[in-house]
Order: C-alpha cells, then sequence, then structure tokens
C-alpha cells in the first residue's frame, strides 16, 4: 500500500521535546514501513523516519529561532505539495485537522483524517457539517462527543514503540508529572498531592508563553522554596525512561476533556501505573487496578497513590504493549485504509495484519 503521512509543521517528527501530534505520526510512520508498507512523509527537514522523507520546511516551526514566521503560510505550502503528488498514493493520511478540507475536496474518499485535538470549539461544528464527505478518525471515543454527527470512521488510540523506553519494575521514592504546565493540566493538583503525602515530587513540563503568566502566579509560588518539589523543566525522550520509571506513579490530575493524554502510554511503557482523574480519554486508557487508578477528588488521588505501589509493574508493561504498541496502532489504521478502499490486491494479507 502507498500510504502518505500528513502531519502539522509545529514540532519535529519525532519532537525533540514536548509534542504529541508529532510524536505519533513518527511511531505509525516507521510501524508501516516495518509491516511492509511504502510510506512517504511530509515533514520538516530533522525528521528521523524509516519511510521516504518530503522536506517541506527546513526546520520545526516551535523552535525556529527565526522571530517572524507564518505557521498558516508553512502549512499551505506542504498541503500544495501533497496535492501535486496525490496520484502517487493509495491513501493519504492526514493530521492537521480541518486545514486539508478545501484543497482535497475532489477527492476526499482517498484521505483519512485523524484529530488529534479537543473539540468542543466554536465554530467547530459548522465545519464537519460543511464537509462531511472526509472520513474522520478519533483517538478517544469521547473525543468525539462534541460532534457525534461527524463522519466518523473509527477511533484509534495512540501507541508508540515499544522498545522505546525501558521499563523499571521497582519504583523509585518520588511521584512524576510530565507534559506541559497549563490551567487544565492541573499541576498544582499535584503539588498539593506531594504535599499532603509528603513525598517527592518531580515536575518535567514545558511551560509555553500562552501559560507563563499562569506559571509565574499560581505554580512557581508553589515550588518556591520547596524541598519536596522539583521542576525538571522541558524533557526529550531519552530522558523519560529514567524519569517516568523511576516513579512511584504519574499524577495525571486533568481537568479538561483530554483527547488521549500519550504521557499515560509513556508512564505505562516505562511499568509506572497512572493515578489519573477520571476526565475524557482516562477511562479509556487506564485499567482501573491494573494499570493504575481513576479518581475523581484530591482525597482518592492520596490514597491511590500508596495502593499504586501494590499493582504488578510487570503487568502495567505487559498491557502497554498489548493495547498500546505503535504496531498494534498500525494495524487497526491499516484496516481503515482498507475499509477507505485502499488496499491494493497483493497487500490485502497485509492489511488485515
Amino acid at each position: 500500500m502507498r500510504i502518505a503521512q500528513v502531519p502539522p509543521l509545529y514540532e519535529a517528527v519525532p519532537p525533540r521535546f514536548y509534542g504529541g501530534t508529532e510524536r505519533v505520526v513518527a511511531h505509525l510512520t516507521d510501524a508501516l514501513v516495518e509491516l511492509g508498507h511504502d510510506v512517504t512523509l511530509f515533514a520538516s527537514a530533522e525528521a528521523q523516519t524509516k519511510a521516504k522523507l518530503v522536506k517541506v520546511r527546513d526546520q520545526a516551526i516551535r523552535l525556529d529561532p527565526a522571530p517572524l514566521k507564518s505557521d498558516l503560510a508553512a502549512h499551505m505550502s506542504m498541503l500544495w505539495d501533497v496535492r501535486r503528488r496525490a496520484h502517487e498514493f493509495d491513501i493519504i493520511h492526514f493530521h492537521t485537522d480541518i486545514l486539508h478540507f478545501p484543497f482535497f475536496e475532489d477527492m476526499p474518499g482517498k484521505t483519512l483524517t485523524t484529530l488529534h485535538g479537543r473539540l468542543d470549539l466554536k465554530d467547530l461544528p459548522g465545519v464537519y457539517w460543511r464537509w462531511k464527505q472526509f472520513p474522520l478518525v478519533s483517538i478517544s471515543d469521547d473525543q468525539r462527543t462534541p460532534i457525534p454527527f461527524a463522519n466518523w470512521a473509527g477511533t484509534v488510540h495512540h501507541g508508540m514503540a515499544a522498545d522505546l523506553y525501558k521499563p523499571h519494575y521497582e519504583p523509585g521514592g518520588y511521584l512524576a508529572f510530565l507534559g506541559r504546565i497549563s490551567p487544565e493540566k492541573r499541576p498544582d493538583r499535584a503539588i498539593a498531592i506531594a504535599k499532603r503525602l509528603g513525598v517527592p515530587l518531580k515536575i518535567a513540563a514545558k511551560v509555553d508563553a500562552a501559560d507563563a503568566r499562569y506559571f509565574q502566579e499560581k505554580i512557581e509560588p508553589m515550588i518556591i522554596g520547596q524541598k519536596l518539589v522539583e521542576f525538571v523543566g522541558e524533557i526529550g525522550d531519552d530522558a523519560k525512561s529514567d524519569f517516568l520509571g523511576g516513579a512511584q506513579a504519574l499524577l495525571f490530575p486533568i481537568d479538561w476533556p483530554e483527547p488521549f493524554g500519550l504521557v499515560m502510554i509513556e508512564a505505562m511503557a516505562c511499568g509506572t501505573p497512572v493515578i489519573a482523574y477520571g476526565c475524557g480519554s482516562v477511562p479509556e486508557v487506564v485499567e482501573d487496578g491494573l494499570t493504575g487508578f481513576i479518581v475523581h477528588d484530591e482525597d482518592q488521588a492520596i490514597k491511590a497513590v500508596s495502593r499504586a505501589m501494590t499493582l504488578n509493574r510487570r503487568e502495567v508493561r505487559r498491557r502497554f504493549e498489548e493495547r498500546f504498541s505503535a504496531t498494534a496502532m498500525a494495524r487497526r489504521y491499516l484496516d481503515l485504509y482498507a475499509r477507505q478502499g485502499a488496499t491494493r490486491p497483493d497487500m490485502a494479507l497485509v492489511a488485515n495484519g
């Protein structure tokens, strides 16, 4: 099968530090190549991939030091390249939300679009009514809630390369928070939980410009002078095995309709249980009492921390491999590609696993 993968250009593929969508696309692309498919990745020049790389920008947008740049122009140029070469592919898999819809109105059946973000935003329903011909993929069933009428082709949970992180089967003496400092991610809850327990907390997170004030006014005062709380900053994949694997548990105390939450399966890959507030996708990802605990308030979270120490970390890792490996994700997508009529006869057996 000839497959094009089209991610956004904000981060490298895979990202050097924080980044969800581009990281998932990197794992998916390599897994599809390993399964024997002819895959072309449209991405910035620093992409690391087993696929054929079409370089559509010199570097990813977020870490580009140029003071003046247009993310819209960069994406439009990429979509023009994809459109020009559309005849070369059996399926074009977009991860660019809605931006490509007007470019591909005459060939929606040749496309599949995975939506990676929240869908409860004003104006989005109108777009999905107007372009109902495009088949869509959700990354959790819960993500679909705001637009149930959309043209859903299926749900595919994220996956990642099984050998990327090394599992740790003996927990360390701290709790972990990984991701992004923002009001909806609720690092303040994680700090409060750690303080009540008297257990050290390590926070590895990026601070976007949009969240700088929240960090300075809300989070920094909770950290300054606190021996229990260590702010590590933004980390890459090379540091996650030790950071996550050395933790008693990952705290995922979110307060928003999380579409998926990649950090949860990153922790599971390291054998680390997840303690997550039951919002958005969490009940679909965390198996309560097996790979972690789903909680609804601070008191429940505190009780869950001690209970997490009783969970079998080898079983946590095993469930990650079964449910969230990149190969498992790729096979689910191959099923959807086949339903779109993209499977060539000689590749039917591969597409069906």
